[in-house]
């Protein structure tokens, strides 16, 4: 599953300009018994299988032993990653990320070996592997040297808390729909507000939880309510 890692998109580069080192560790291969079993059935009963600890234990033990990082387990019940979080684990420098099979994975692992749980969101999926990737594909993008254009960082969604604003290339018209006016003409501080007043009337429009504990500067303010009047008389417009 990991080759997609390797051999795609900007982990495919940091790893081949050496910002990035990836390695793997296969549980299966801590076993002990000719079958290579890593679950078992979980005490009190239930449905599916549960990762039994010595295995599992003795595959972290090996990671951490090579990486030194910090252990961080994708489980639905971690902490649901933000930009925020990304950007600090970007910044470490080694981490094993723990992805789970089955119904989940010997509390005893959890308590003895993982620093912190993190989930991608509020759902489940078969395993961890897909979240893992999530999160590396994430922090690829803050390691210096990957991106060809720093600025991208610093303009995508959550980086400074808002939605990204609405992108337009040529050609300037498509199907009687035209690129903003402001966009055009080459005047840096008008595109630079009109940004600014898309990105805070799109949070506000879809995530308004993000606006609800944000400090918004006079001009941000300001926009936002420009934002909200012209929503609203285009909507009047549009039931008449």
């Amino acid at each position: 599953m990991f080759r997609a890692v390797e051999d795609c998109g900007m982990s495919r580069v940091a790893i081949e300009r050496g910002h990035l080192e990836l390695g793997l560790w296969d549980p299966r291969d801590y076993a002990e018994d000719n079958y290579r079993r890593i679950d078992d059935r979980p005490y009190g009963g239930g449905p599916g299988m549960v990762m039994q600890a010595p295995q599992l234990s003795r595959a972290l033990r090996a990671a951490k032993l090579e990486a030194n990082g910090k252990v961080v387990y994708l489980s639905p019940q971690g902490r649901t990653l933000t930009q925020e979080k990304v950007r600090e684990l970007a910044g470490v420098p080694a981490l094993v990320l723990l992805t789970g099979r089955y119904e989940g994975i010997d509390q005893r692992v959890l308590d003895a070996e993982v620093d912190e749980e993190i989930s991608i969101g509020d759902y489940v999926v078969a395993g961890g592997e897909l979240p893992a990737m999530v999160l590396i594909e994430a922090m690829v993008r803050y390691l210096p040297g990957v991106l060809g254009n720093n600025e991208s960082i610093d303009a995508e969604s959550f980086s400074n808390g808002l939605l990204d604003w609405p992108h337009y290339t040529r050609p300037e018209e498509f199907e009687g729909r035209s690129v903003p006016s402001e966009l055009l003409g080459g005047n840096h501080d008008k595109i630079r507000r009109w940004r600014l007043k898309q990105a805070l009337g799109q949070t506000w429009l879809r995530r308004p939880d993000l606006l609800k504990d944000k400090y918004l500067s006079d001009e941000e303010a300001s926009l936002l309510r420009e934002f909200k009047i012209q929503t609203s008389e285009q909507g009047q417009e549009s039931s008449q």
